[in-house]
């Protein structure tokens, strides 16, 4: 009974749940995946079983190696899902919860994922770049790889303080903070951190947030970085006549809530402003209709 309701509610939060949540699960859902991998090999301490663990997680890695690259070039998108420590990925969903949620009041539930891929792409891009060419990195080039959302996530941090960097958010023992300090002190820390640890990792989240950055400048001037995504991913998708979500607050009833498209166009035409010329060129009443629409 108790695993059942578990389920319903996961998969109604998965279903009817924003891009940032759908995000959240795909990585909880690979993590998990890993995790019971490596736990079997951990009960059984079947050598097979640990070699086959290697085998796939080297294969969703994304190497720095170029000759390894070309062997499994589905690597720079896979390894954006992957994580093997539980600090890595709670710290990871959790930033990507707080300024994914930002994103969308912004720019938009459509957005997210197209921003998601090109900033892993574009971490993976700075990752494989500086290994193969700066002469640091040369004697551990054939054996590192890149795993994790953080570049992605920096991508989307990067592109909510851009698009209006004086939005504050509350900080335990700090208080309210715009959030352009926190995208700007976070990035400063990465590149001070390369030399120490992790130089790969940090690396790639300078990536991100340089993609975050410029896939906000090019909605300002009129190119959008997340067509060839959007384009892509309307091939396999199904439109619906009407949008209906439900939320039961009582365990017997349900209330409906359904979103007009008259509402919608009006979300995008504002969406559209913001692109083009920042969250400050809107009115109130478009303040106040964003804020209400997002709150459905």
């Amino acid at each position: 009974m108790l695993t059942g309701s578990i389920l319903g509610d996961l998969k109604y939060q998965f279903r009817y749940g924003n891009m940032v949540v759908k995000l959240i699960f795909v990585n909880f859902a690979v993590f998990i995946f890993f995790g019971l991998y490596f736990f079997v090999y951990y009960a059984s301490q079947s050598a097979g079983i640990y070699a086959s663990y290697h085998f796939l997680l080297e294969k969703l890695e994304a190497p720095a190696s170029l000759s390894i690259l070309i062997r499994q070039p589905w690597s720079v998108f896979s390894y954006m899902f992957l994580h093997t420590a539980p600090m890595h990925i709670i710290f990871n969903m959790l930033w990507l919860y707080w300024f994914g949620e930002i994103f969308v009041l912004y720019l938009g539930d459509k957005k997210v994922l197209p921003l998601y891929l090109l900033g892993g792409l574009g971490g993976a891009l700075v990752y494989i770049l500086a290994y193969n060419l700066l002469p640091v990195f040369e004697p551990a080039v054939n054996f590192s790889y890149l795993l994790g959302a953080s570049a992605s996530i920096m991508a989307i941090v990067f592109a909510a303080a851009t698009i209006n960097p004086d939005h504050e958010i509350s900080l335990i023992l700090i208080g309210p903070v715009k959030i352009k300090y926190i995208a700007v002190f976070s990035l400063l820390l990465d590149i001070i951190t390369i030399p120490y640890s992790n130089a790969g990792g940090y690396l790639a989240h300078v990536g991100g947030a340089l993609t975050g950055f410029l896939f906000v400048k090019g909605l300002q001037s009129g190119f959008d970085m997340s067509a060839i995504f959007t384009s892509f991913f309307g091939l396999f998708k199904r439109k619906p006549t009407v949008k209906v979500g439900y939320k039961n607050t009582g365990g017997s009833v349900a209330t409906p809530t359904t979103r007009s498209k008259g509402e919608q166009e009006r979300v995008d035409e504002i969406l559209d402003k913001i692109a083009r010329s920042g969250y400050d060129s809107l009115s109130k009443e478009e303040r106040d209709f964003l804020f209400n629409y997002s709150k459905k």
